[in-house]
């Protein structure tokens, strides 16, 4: 039994974190922060959490925090960055949810987010959290970068492909639609209820900051490739609470039928606990990972042309960050990779 602590645990991720890990049985959350909510018990914030949870919010200190042994950051971009010297140096393994420590191109990082990264040292030191890619490492790091929603569920979607060298790398297109829960728990006109209902919108084309992410691990991936990757990324809002629609298309290099392709797939994932290749002429939907660490992926290759498309879906709040940060912590920790995880999702 390990003693865990979450650091911003009223937004989104934060509860996420704390219901799942209230299922987890080698792990006690003995510590949970919140500056606007410091003194209130969580289960008075969260009554979802009543008669599970009995921790009281305190005021995040880097040292109270560092006595834990496994600590979350489930905070706003450039928080972590602040506090993570201190914590490291008290030898605590931290898994943060947030884009502090995800781009290895500090100055890429200071214009996308607007700031300057006052823990650059910290960026050279974490190990993108992509289970499926960086197992091993995360296996002996001590700072881990849970990756963002958008970049697992186009990464997962395009790693077979990059990684057998099928596919054109300078021309990919991720068309992703997300529900409203991944901008996270603000009060914001565009984000509420009469806005986002019987509605669907584009956002961020001429540019998100998830984009220069998600083709630093596409590079990653494909790393044998002379060419760069060039991803075409939009994403769109979808009047739903949760979940991640990625369609993804690439040009073959080759004449691949989808029966190929399909079990290119089926191998690559087959020792995947939480990456799910649903059968020739199936696509996944919403409600096949709502509320579950899954990815679930379908293949296709329309008219037999030489183009492929893949659907990869995902819950946003699960394996597109607490889920998949829980799953960072039990490889960091020695913990069965699936403990506390196997949930089924929910339907209808």
């Amino acid at each position: 039994m390990i003693q865990v602590g979450i650091v911003g645990a009223t937004g989104y991720t934060g509860l996420e974190l704390l219901r799942l890990l209230s299922n987890h049985p080698e792990v006690e959350v003995v510590y949970a922060t919140s500056r606007t909510e410091a003194g209130r018990k969580v289960a008075d914030f969260f009554p979802g959490l009543r008669g599970i949870c009995h921790l009281t919010y305190s005021e995040p200190k880097a040292a109270e925090v560092a006595k834990c042994e496994s600590v979350f950051y489930a905070t706003p971009h450039a928080v972590a960055m602040h506090s993570m010297k201190e914590l490291l140096d008290h030898g605590a393994k931290v898994i943060d949810l947030s884009a502090d420590f995800r781009l290895k191109d500090v100055p890429l990082w200071e214009k996308w987010y607007g700031c300057e990264h006052v823990f650059p040292e910290g960026v050279e030191q974490s190990v993108y959290g992509l289970p499926e890619v960086n197992r091993k490492k995360i296996q002996t790091a001590q700072l881990v970068a849970a990756p963002g929603c958008y970049p697992t569920s186009i990464q997962l979607g395009f790693l077979p492909l990059l990684e057998s060298g099928l596919i054109e790398p300078s021309d990919l297109i991720a068309n992703s639609a997300s529900g409203v829960s991944g901008a996270g728990r603000k009060g914001d006109v565009s984000l509420s209820f009469a806005e986002c209902n019987e509605n669907f919108k584009a956002y961020g084309v001429s540019g998100h900051r998830h984009l220069p992410e998600t083709e630093q691990g596409l590079q990653a991936i494909a790393s044998g490739e002379s060419e760069e990757i060039n991803l075409t990324f939009v994403p769109h809002l979808l009047p739903a609470t949760r979940g991640i629609v990625s369609t993804l298309y690439a040009t073959l290099k080759g004449n691949q039928t989808l029966d190929e392709l399909v079990n290119l797939y089926d191998e690559r994932f087959s020792n995947e606990p939480f990456v799910d290749v649903l059968s020739k002429g199936q696509l996944p939907s919403l409600q096949n990972v709502r509320g579950s660490n899954f990815c679930r992926i379908g293949i296709e290759k329309p008219l037999d042309r030489n183009k492929v498309v893949v659907v990869s879906a995902i819950d946003n709040l699960v394996k597109g960050a607490s889920g998949q940060a829980i799953q960072i912590m039990n490889i960091m920790c020695g913990f069965n990779e699936s403990k506390g995880l196997h949930l089924p999702s929910v339907a209808p």
